[in-house]
């Protein structure tokens, strides 16, 4: 087991190559402070420039992507007390908005805590996330319980399906 996750683990990178950004949608975003700010390579690494939720702490992001891909973790800056607190994640979920999205059970959800918030890997289950084609994001509440949340940087982790070289996988033990 301790192989196959270090394979798995050598091939990470940063998916912003496979976000496909005409279908990207954010709900509840202010308008001089959207999604752009956050998962652009350029914008994201501008302390200065934020995602800011608009009527209330929530947010809920849509990132369809060019390729089939494997996600690995989350990298998240934001300001301490405006930053998320719970995200619920899904998987392939088209056409969600804030009415629907308690309807669907979630592949994975994160806690953050304030090492989160300062760029540190939030790990996802990666078993639940080997075929993705689009990643719904629901940023339920925030740290402090504000009205407001807000993002500096989001970077997706993982892989492409492609990626994965078969001939490096090894049999462990006899079945």
């Amino acid at each position: 087991m301790a192989l196959a996750a270090g394979l798995a683990a050598r091939h990470q990178a940063d998916l912003v190559e496979c976000v496909e950004w005409v279908g990207v949608e954010c709900l509840n975003e202010k308008s001089d402070r959207t999604y752009i700010n956050i998962l652009k390579q350029g914008y994201r690494e501008d302390n200065g420039l934020l995602l800011e939720s608009d009527t209330d702490e929530q947010l809920l992001m849509y990132v369809p992507f060019n390729q089939v891909v494997k996600l690995h973790s989350l990298i998240i800056r934001a300001p301490a007390e405006e930053g998320p607190k719970t995200i619920r994640l899904y998987a392939n979920r088209q056409n969600m908005g804030f009415g629907n999205v308690g309807d669907f059970p979630p592949n994975d959800v994160l806690t953050l805590t304030p090492d989160h918030l300062e760029g540190k890997p939030v790990l996802l289950k990666y078993v639940k996330f080997q075929n993705v084609r689009s990643l719904t994001i629901f940023v339920e509440d925030n740290q402090s319980g504000s009205e407001v949340t807000k993002i500096q940087k989001l970077a997706i982790v993982g892989s492409t399906v492609e990626t994965t070289n078969m001939s490096e996988l090894k049999k462990v033990g006899n079945s």
